[in-house]
């Protein structure tokens, strides 16, 4: 399939309810309103392909964006690729959802994330904080340094209630990340949750969230789902 025959199939699947849902929460036009499950049958006939993932995301349509995550080669892309993605992703659900996601699956990962988190740029500091919300969530632990992630607890703590709103989220993420699935410090996580309390995140046209790691990390762990991995990060 052509990118323009991918974005007819796309605008024939697209639905009104989903397209107000993603105009609610960031997106703009153009977008079609395509719920990421009706993406799939389409998704298994195309694989992998990274050009037409290019081709795809350039569009700036939100639906054919995340569908070029899905379809992309996160071995094949550059870190000039990733930034140039970053660059496109003008809302955390690109961020987070497709950008990070896809960076997650790159051998490339952490060392990108790590740069965008120190960038200072809300969306940036965003996608580096859930690509490790991915990566520990979907790969075994001795892939990690402890001491490296134990930092990162540390920065959480002492920079979460004053980072940017979206980078917030991400960072309490983390959070609970690393207290259901990195073993080695879940420990580490729980109490580092606690110290930090509620995070109010500031919604613009909407009322604040807040978020408390500690609470979900505690259910979790009495649930069982101490150590818990994904066998798949995209879709």
């Amino acid at each position: 399939m052509d990118v323009q025959s991918v974005m007819q199939e796309l605008e024939s699947m697209g639905k009104e309810r989903m397209k107000k849902i993603y105009l609610s929460n960031g997106a703009h036009e153009p977008l079609f309103g395509v719920a990421t499950g009706a993406m799939r049958p389409m998704s298994r006939q195309i694989k992998i392909n990274q050009p037409l993932a290019e081709e795809l995301y350039a569009t700036g349509n939100y639906d054919a964006m995340y569908f070029a995550g899905i379809t992309a080669d996160p071995k094949a892309m550059t870190e000039a690729d990733f930034d140039r993605w970053m660059d496109g992703a003008y809302f955390y659900m690109l961020s987070d959802y497709v950008v990070a996601v896809t960076l997650s699956e790159s051998p490339l990962a952490q060392d990108i994330a790590d740069k965008w988190i120190a960038s200072g740029e809300e969306l940036r500091m965003s996608a580096g904080w859930s690509c490790y919300c991915w990566l520990l969530g979907s790969r075994p632990d001795h892939e990690f340094s402890e001491s490296k992630l134990s930092g990162m607890l540390e920065a959480v703590k002492n920079g979460i209630h004053d980072a940017p709103e979206r980078t917030k989220s991400a960072m309490n993420n983390f959070l609970y990340t690393v207290g259901i699935s990195y073993s080695p410090l879940s420990e580490e996580a729980l109490a580092t949750a606690r110290e930090v309390g509620t995070v109010e995140m500031k919604r613009p046209n909407k009322k604040s969230s807040f978020l408390n790691a500690y609470d979900n990390i505690r259910k979790d762990l009495d649930k069982g789902r101490l150590g818990f991995k994904r066998r798949y990060v995209r879709c």
